[in-house]
């Protein structure tokens, strides 16, 4: 069982072409997130800090995709991307962490 503070991160992938919405692509809490952003920030995958949504999305199962309720949160996320590099215009990916 995770500690409350312990750091937890879920990474995030969206082809607009292929999907309704963002797929769940990795999840964890402690050391586990703590890779997830590693491996985002050396492939240059922007991290977006929101631990609620973090928390909210790490319950959800590997490759399920977000449901409904969230996409408000997630599209507020999507847009910080946008806004870091217009060339993620077919396929996103994201991590979004909670410490």
């Amino acid at each position: 069982m995770p500690e409350q503070n312990s750091k937890q991160a879920t990474a995030l992938k969206y082809d607009l072409q292929a999907s309704s919405a963002p797929e769940v692509v990795a999840t964890g809490t402690g050391e586990v997130a703590e890779e997830i952003v590693r491996v985002a920030q050396e492939h240059e995958v922007p991290v977006y800090h929101d631990p609620s949504l973090a928390k909210a999305l790490g319950q959800l199962e590997l490759g399920s995709l977000v449901p409904p309720e969230l996409y408000k949160a997630v599209a507020e996320v999507l847009v910080f991307v946008y806004s870091l590099d217009q060339a993620h215009k077919k396929q996103i990916e994201m991590v979004l962490e909670e410490f």
